[in-house]
């Protein structure tokens, strides 16, 4: 059952930075926790539901990408929007003790580390997108303005093309 007035952290930094949003809850007792699923369980169209992937650099450093859910991260795009040689997934196993979250409920905001992070450019033509509140089950919709300014993010292409 979804939990009643949850206040995650990512809620509670959009909300000491001043930052207008609204909250989503889904059922997780299906086990569809994947972005097309949630988009589809709130009914929002995909395009405007970004999730929230991490990477980890040739350089060493880890780098976090937010993109539509449908779509999929373009490696070397990603790379070049940060100034990488390359970059690639980190394993499931290490998502927690990278960011604090845990996969499927991974929130750009409020990781453990601010993370250099990057917003697809998709976003622009978007009022709002709607992202992870960091837990399962919940998402926050806001600006991308107002989610750069939190993240400290920039902007790039990041999909890979149709």
């Amino acid at each position: 059952m979804p939990q009643k007035n949850l206040k995650t952290n990512a809620m509670r930094i959009l909300e000491r930075e001043k930052v207008p949003y609204r909250t989503y809850e889904y059922e997780t007792g299906d086990g569809a926790i994947d972005g097309v699923s949630v988009a589809h369980k709130l009914g929002q169209n995909p395009d405007q539901v970004f999730k929230t992937l991490v990477t980890k650099g040739a350089s060493g450093g880890y780098f976090v990408f937010v993109i539509p859910v449908a779509r999929e991260l373009d490696l070397k795009a990603a790379a070049r929007a940060v100034g990488e040689k390359s970059v690639s997934m980190i394993p499931v196993k290490d998502i927690n003790a990278v960011t604090g979250y845990i996969r499927g409920g991974c929130s750009p905001v409020g990781m453990k580390k601010p993370y250099r992070t990057v917003l697809d450019s998709s976003c622009e033509g978007q009022g709002t997108i709607i992202v992870s509140a960091g837990k399962i089950g919940h998402q926050v919709e806001l600006s991308p303005a107002d989610l750069m300014r939190v993240c400290g993010a920039s902007l790039a292409p990041l999909t890979l093309s149709e």
